[in-house]
Order: structure tokens, then sequence, then C-alpha cells
């Protein structure tokens, strides 16, 4: 569906939220108790990736960190000075080798047009997330995070989020968080609007940990 390829909005957000919130008790009850989530949003950029890769299997915080001590040697975050930065430097900021070895992919998959980032915004998401696990690095939850944090798809969706496993298991007073796969198969009757279903799930965890 073509219009579900608009990002987005601080005008469209408040629509989506109500369809979902009348199919879905669940959802219904964390907008009563937590209210509208944040509308968050990140630039489409090498920078976003770089941070999002980051934030692979760690924390948000430690992820920005590291981020922190990058623009100390890549202040304006493109890919060809990223490249100039020297892997022993991004040791020190607090890369892994295998990321190190990943976001040096995705520059050099930027600079040689393997992937252009403007021209995702007029693909679909099928597209978006076949265009970006393509690159070595990249994998479902990486490019779910992008299409749905920086292209604001309403339908996006992070495959294997731990903050979404959780979410759901505290909302649910569940005794045993559920796998991803399960989460996903309960994300089905969220479709189209998967990715504002996340901003629901994840703004409760966050709000619970305030």
């Amino acid at each position: 569906m073509t219009h579900l390829r608009k990002p987005l909005t601080s005008a469209s957000l408040p629509i989506v939220l109500e369809r979902l919130i009348g199919q879905d008790p669940l959802l219904r009850d964390l907008f009563l108790s937590f209210g509208t989530p944040p509308l968050w949003q990140r630039t489409q950029s090498f920078s976003t990736l770089v941070q999002v890769v980051l934030e692979q299997k760690v924390s948000l915080a430690s992820a920005a960190a590291v981020m922190r001590r990058l623009r100390l040697h890549c202040p304006e975050m493109q890919p060809a000075d990223f490249l100039r930065v020297p892997t022993e430097l991004l040791r020190k900021a607090g890369f892994s080798e295998r990321k190190a070895s990943y976001c040096q992919s995705i520059a050099k998959a930027l600079l040689s047009d393997q992937l252009n980032l403007s021209q995702l915004r007029r693909c679909s998401d099928e597209q978006v997330m076949q265009q970006l696990v393509a690159i070595r690095g990249i994998g479902p939850w990486t490019a779910g995070v992008y299409l749905l944090m920086a292209m604001r798809r309403p339908d996006a969706w992070a495959s294997g989020d731990r903050a979404l496993v959780v979410s759901l298991a505290e909302s649910e007073q569940l005794e045993i968080v559920p796998s991803y796969a399960q989460l996903d198969e309960r994300a089905q009757m969220w479709r189209p609007y998967r990715g504002v279903a996340s901003r629901l799930l994840w703004h409760a965890y966050l709000s619970r940990r305030r």
C-alpha cells in the first residue's frame, strides 16, 4: 500500500494509535497507562546506521558513549571520513572488532553506491529491508530499527528486539519472556501498523524504568 511509505508524523501518529487501541486491549491498556509514545526519530544517514550497529546486543547508553568517543575522531560522520579512522582508534573508542568491520563495510557500500539511502525513500518496506540486509553488518533487527526510527514507516518491525519481548511480558504479567518468534507471530495482528505498536511497547518499557 503506497500510503504506508509515508513516514509517521505528529499528525498521523494519533490517528494510527486510535485504530490500534481499538483493536487490541493490551495496546489500549498501555496507551491509557503511559499515554502517546514519543515520535522518536533519527536522521536517514550513515551516522544512524553506525549508531544502530553499536546498539546491537548492548544498552542504548553504552552505544551512545561509544558514539560520542567516535565523533572525536570523525565529527562529520561521513563514510569517507570514517574509513580514514584507524581500526585501532575505533577499538579504543569502544568498537568491538566485529562492529568496526561492520561499519567499515557499510561505509564502503555507501561510497560505491551499492547502498543509496536517499533512494530507499521510494522503496516499499520489503525492498528497504532487502537492500539493507544485503550489506554485511546489517541484519533484520538493524534494518528494522532503521526503517522504524529513521524512515518512520508505520509497519516497520525490529524482529529480535529484547526490549519489545520484555515489555510484552511485563504488560501481560507473564512469568516467562516470550521468544522473538512468538512476538513476531503476535505482531501479525498489528499489521499494517507494527511500528506504532513497537513505539507503544518501547514507551511502556522505558516509562517503567524511570
